[in-house]
């Protein structure tokens, strides 16, 4: 791939693959930010070796959510909303966001399961899909799937 054919694909990319992180980060911008800096670097290194054109945005998705796994700060969860709120009043999360709420579920969700409900619910992915961005088989992307969304739900229904 040449610089000039990643330039065009990232900018075409960019804007989704900061909305997954910002929906992964549970709307903390600043970490969001770092990692898509810190995933279109890595991606830019490797861009020699990107074979499969047409699936550039789950390649850099891939490589998004590896980055998202090995950032610790992005790794903490909290067991309920209550202390996701007061953990992100201390934080730069944009408590502004819409959907703030939901963002406050996410945090108390594994990393596993807030990455598929978000590939899926939010980035409109495939089981399929999924399952090849993050190396893991249909049915454990099916079963974080059911888990999260039990526990959002579970969550969110305290939350009212």
């Amino acid at each position: 791939m040449t610089r000039e054919v990643f330039i065009a694909q990232v900018e075409r990319e960019q804007e989704a693959l900061r909305g997954f992180l910002l929906a992964l980060c549970c709307g903390n911008r600043s970490d969001a930010d770092d990692l898509a800096q810190d995933a279109l670097v890595k991606a830019y290194l490797s861009s020699a070796g990107y074979q499969d054109m047409g699936r550039f945005r789950s390649w850099l998705y891939k490589i998004a959510y590896n980055t998202f796994l090995n950032h610790k700060a992005s790794l903490r969860t909290t067991e309920s909303i209550e202390e996701a709120r007061m953990l992100t009043s201390s934080t730069s999360a944009d408590s502004g966001f819409e959907h703030q709420s939901l963002y406050l579920a996410l945090r108390t969700l594994p990393p596993k399961e807030r990455s598929a409900i978000t590939l899926y619910y939010l980035n409109g992915y495939s089981i399929k899909e999924i399952a090849a961005i993050t190396d893991t088989s249909e049915d454990a992307v099916k079963k974080q799937l059911s888990r999260g969304r039990d526990k959002l739900k579970e969550k969110l229904k305290m939350n009212d």
